[in-house]
């Protein structure tokens, strides 16, 4: 782990012939891939170099919108797939969420915290993001050519998705659920592409290229979206 200027930046040295340098999404965690040949002094001077634009993309992500701290109560917004619901939140013996409208009515039991409302509403982000997955992943694979080993879901704060290269295995971001149709997919073909080409590298971007010429833009649009609250 390196400090510059006041910034932590993760390094890992990996069997790789260029350094590659990450300022990951949400918010803007900073990282470092290098050569296993190279110093430590060679890549903090490297780093060094890169410390205004890594200042430049770290400020995009502060400045981008983020939803209060949730309490699950009424009137408060949420995300699916993009759209912005008014939630209204109900009581009753047993948990459950149902869209209608622009509503989003949250039922729980009146006694519940809001960390134990955020548990659930965490998981029934999970099935809809589960059930969409098993939807397109398919489609993915076909376009891609790559067959993953597995996959799972999970809530992440610095990445939307990621890929074991060594055991195949996918790992897809629960906040996905929140984000337009279209940014699953793209998250999904650049993991699935990492099965390809483990680096960022230009055989990597030539390989997205083919499989979702678009992927730039639905990029930008995926980092543009509402983030979550984070202390």
């Amino acid at each position: 782990m390196l400090i510059i200027s006041g910034i932590p930046i993760e390094v890992c040295k990996k069997n790789i012939k260029n350094m590659h340098l990450y300022v990951k999404p949400p918010n803007g965690d900073v990282s470092v891939s290098a050569p296993l040949s190279m110093s430590d002094e060679a890549i903090e001077h490297f780093v060094r170099t890169k410390a205004s634009w890594i200042k430049r993309q770290i400020a995009k992500y502060d400045e981008q919108a983020r939803q209060s701290e949730r309490e699950y109560v009424s009137g408060e917004t949420l995300y699916v797939w993009g759209k912005q619901y008014y939630l209204q939140t109900e009581y009753g013996n047993k948990n459950g969420m149902v869209l209608s409208g622009n509503k989003a009515i949250l039922t729980v039991r009146k006694e519940s915290s809001a960390a134990l409302r955020e548990g659930f509403v965490r998981e029934w982000y999970r099935e809809l993001l589960k059930a969409e997955i098993e939807r397109v992943l398919p489609k993915c694979i076909k376009i891609t050519g790559c067959v993953p080993t597995g996959w799972q879901t999970k809530y992440m704060t610095s990445k939307w998705g990621t890929c074991n290269t060594d055991t195949g295995k996918l790992w897809f971001n629960l906040q996905l659920a929140k984000k337009t149709p279209e940014c699953l997919e793209y998250v999904i073909i650049h993991e699935l592409t990492h099965l390809l080409e483990r680096t960022h590298n230009e055989r990597f971007v030539a390989y997205m290229d083919k499989f979702m010429p678009l992927w730039r833009e639905v990029k930008v649009t995926l980092n543009g979206q509402t983030l979550d609250f984070m202390e």
